[in-house]
């Protein structure tokens, strides 16, 4: 094959639910992904060596200058994993164009880096039955990061552990959201840090995360209204304490009717659930108006994971 395109959404958080800190280092983690309409593409094809490009994606306002594109690359160390497992030379060129916010809360690097997973092992293993199954690229993201096997899953999933252990969620319907990025990222690490201080400053014990009932039978019976009811995300006072002002803008949202409100993963990026698409539109209109973020953008869920071009 000369080259190779797949298509890969951003996630956002319905649920996450955050445990003690583990032996590893890690936190415990109950995490309901949700993928939505706003991709990043990631094309693979041959090269003398292995070499990763960025740019935005038209008509895409992402600032991607904070991207590395050497051997710390998410989808670069995606390639060098697909390459070891087949006994080849990482010999690729990544080019990938971006429409996720970076360090958004929304995992765009995550998804480069399944979107890397499922276009090199086509790039080299295009078999009628490859080597690597999707279940094999999921397993390998794991290596790499908590959010990178629901990247190549997409649709809706529980993620439990670190978040890597997925099961899929039944839910109905199409979801419609309108997403307020913010001028600049937040650490993940950080966000977690902040975390747990105020946790300790409150004199909290995290408890053992579990899978909220209510969000559940609102994804499986389709209902808007309780779905928003039920968004939570145990990140999200730390993301308020180092980033005052996405609480004016979660604020804002909540008045011009969002039915659910919530920091996107670890932030900086802001996700409000509308009703109908209409409602959706012209949230969006309100929120572009009132100036509380970078960029206003639209999107539904749930839809399919990393998906070849």
């Amino acid at each position: 094959m000369s080259a190779v395109t797949v298509r890969v959404p951003a996630k956002v958080n319905l649920q996450l639910g955050v445990g003690p800190i583990r032996d590893d280092g890690y936190h415990d983690l109950v995490n309901v992904f949700h993928a939505v309409s706003l991709f990043d593409e990631v094309t693979a094809e041959p090269a003398e060596r292995l070499a990763v490009e960025v740019r935005a994606a038209p008509h895409a306002r992402v600032a991607v200058g904070g991207v590395p594109t050497g051997e710390d690359n998410l989808a670069a160390r995606a390639a060098r994993l697909v390459a070891a497992r087949l006994g080849v030379e990482t010999a690729v060129r990544l080019s990938i164009r971006k429409a996720i916010p970076v360090a958004g809360g929304m995992a765009g690097g995550s998804a480069d880096a399944a979107a890397a997973l499922v276009a090199c092992a086509r790039l080299w293993d295009d078999r009628e039955e490859p080597a690597l199954t999707r279940d094999d690229l999921m397993e390998l993201g794991g290596d790499l990061g908590s959010d990178v096997p629901f990247a190549v899953l997409g649709g809706t999933a529980v993620g439990v552990g670190r978040g890597e252990r997925l099961t899929p969620a039944l839910t109905r319907g199409t979801f419609h959201w309108v997403f307020a990025t913010a001028d600049g990222g937040l650490s993940t690490p950080a966000v977690y840090g902040e975390c747990d201080r105020l946790r300790l400053a409150a004199g909290e014990t995290a408890a053992w995360p579990t899978v909220s009932e209510a969000l559940m039978t609102a994804l499986a019976t389709g209902d808007a209204k309780a779905l928003g009811a039920a968004l939570f995300n145990d990140l999200e006072p730390a993301a308020l304490s180092l980033r005052p002002s996405l609480r004016r803008t979660l604020d804002t949202g909540r008045e011009l009717g969002a039915i659910g409100a919530l920091v996107s993963g670890s932030g900086p990026t802001c996700a409000f659930l509308a009703e109908t698409e209409e409602d959706a539109a012209g949230l969006a209109d309100e929120l572009d108006s009132a100036g509380v973020a970078e960029q206003i953008v639209r999107a539904h869920g749930p839809v399919p994971g990393a998906t070849l071009l």
